[in-house]
């Protein structure tokens, strides 16, 4: 399991806030973020799943040195909910100083088989969910004046394609296509932002609605296809988030950053 422990040339931002928190990369953002000494804010909709995480995240918050949890039920496409969850974790652990945005949903379909509202419910979670809780965070760190990082999760898909993706893949381009405004936007305030383009990940979200044979055969096919030959751990990813967040990334800004495991570098044609 990985692990990362603050150290002073790793900083993190004081207060942390991870959406999507209740499981796979968020979840694991969240411990990491935790051990390494950073108040954290776990957001997701799932209560159940976030009740369950924030217990287990009780033993690492008491080897934290202060640094606490606070989470929140939360739909991160309503508007009104994002700013008054925000507002209540700014007054309970503080301004957030970092975000973790990891909330997203996939549904599959060929463009003339999706419906409109199947579409707009990706845009919603994964683009206006994105952007209203970036915006959210900017507006604490502004608020409180200190600098910040931001942390958007976006995929490979935000760059290639496979079948049956059009919502989510066009989802995560966008985030990428945000997370670079934000960047030009909020340099001057000390404010950095990043996109992160995780690989196939081993998360609930990558077998949703797939039985447990299927789910067999295909981790198999895509290891095949993956240069490092196998799917990352949800951990890993969420490290990568974490050196965004640090300060060992202070002159990161704007970019995509891949944990794909060589996914992009490799031509599509296997010889």
């Amino acid at each position: 399991m990985l692990n990362i422990r603050q150290s002073a040339d790793q900083s993190l931002p004081t207060v942390i806030a991870v959406t999507g928190a209740a499981g796979g990369i968020g979840a694991e953002a969240a411990r990491l973020a935790l051990g390494a000494g950073a108040s954290v804010a776990l957001l997701d909709r799932d209560e159940a799943a976030l009740a369950r995480v924030e217990e287990r995240l009780r033993g690492a918050e008491a080897e934290g040195g202060g640094a606490r949890t606070h989470a929140e039920v939360l739909d991160v496409g309503d508007e009104s909910a994002v700013e008054a969850a925000f507002e209540r974790v700014a007054a309970a652990i503080g301004p957030v100083g970092g975000l973790v945005a990891s909330a997203g949903i996939e549904r599959i379909g060929v463009a003339h088989e999706l419906s409109s509202a199947t579409f707009d419910e990706v845009m919603a979670t994964n683009v206006r969910g994105t952007f209203l809780c970036a915006r959210a965070a900017i507006a604490q760190m502004l608020r409180a004046e200190i600098p910040g990082a931001l942390v958007l999760v976006s995929s490979t898909f935000a760059r290639t394609a496979a079948p049956a993706i059009t919502a989510y893949g066009t989802s995560k381009g966008a985030i990428s296509a945000l997370a670079r405004s934000l960047a030009v936007d909020y340099a001057a305030h000390g404010i950095r932002a990043n996109a992160l383009l995780p690989g196939p990940t081993d998360t609930a979200l990558m077998w949703e609605g797939m039985s447990e044979e299927r789910i067999a055969e295909v981790r198999e096919l895509i290891a095949a296809e993956v240069p490092l030959g196998r799917l990352a751990k949800p951990a890993e990813p969420a490290a990568a988030a974490l050196w965004l967040l640090s300060d060992q990334a202070s002159y990161v800004t704007g970019s995509e950053i891949c944990c794909d495991g060589g996914v992009l570098a490799k031509s599509s044609v296997s010889v």
